[in-house]
């Protein structure tokens, strides 16, 4: 089993491109412009998408354009078009329990609380789809009086950015693994403190 789609989860539009809540656009689109596999509008996905050969294998490279919480209608369309697993689908979003800076994967799990997940979660029938968990804090955490809700949907303070960044270029760097199928390296690669 190997990833044969990356899901990047955020909000489409200009007003949004910048918020927290765009951080899994932020990696799809680094990625995308590593591969020089440029994303394109696909109606019948109701996405930008592209597809991309990473580690010998092909990828298709998603960003929903349903707004957040009806990521699953792009998804789920695309994963049952090419009959791609739920287990060979990573979904890269922001994550409120890391701080900026971190990223985590894992496979399954609940979606605590975020709408893309959940929805994603009901259109493929089941939870045991990858995650890239990157981290952009928790307004509690950071001393802010913020709501979750502004929170996510405002831009990083400038020293959140960078380390959000970084955490990103690492992300990339373990892709191609993800893509061959290699879950324990990568995982181990991306949590290392380096």
């Amino acid at each position: 089993m190997s990833i044969r789609l990356i899901v990047g989860l955020g909000n489409p539009g200009p007003e949004y491109e910048q918020t927290r809540h765009n951080a899994g656009f932020w990696l799809v689109d680094r990625l995308a412009g590593k591969l020089g596999a440029p994303l394109s509008r696909e109606t019948r996905y109701q996405a930008l998408a592209a597809r991309a050969r990473i580690g010998g294998e092909e990828v298709w490279l998603l960003e929903p354009q349903t707004y957040m919480n009806r990521s699953g209608q792009s998804v789920g369309a695309l994963a049952r078009f090419f009959k791609i697993a739920p287990e060979e689908v990573l979904v890269v979003h922001d994550e409120l329990d890391l701080p900026p800076g971190a990223a985590k994967i894992k496979k399954g799990g609940s979606a605590a609380g975020h709408n893309g997940l959940k929805d994603i979660t009901a259109a493929l029938g089941s939870q045991d789809y990858w995650r890239l968990r990157l981290g952009i804090g928790h307004p509690r955490e950071l001393g802010l009086q913020q709501p979750v809700v502004d929170f996510v949907l405002h831009r990083p303070r400038k020293d959140e950015q960078e380390a959000i960044e970084r955490a990103i270029d690492k992300s990339v760097d373990v892709v191609p693994l993800l893509c061959e199928g290699k879950f324990e390296a990568a995982t181990m690669q991306l949590h290392s403190t380096r």
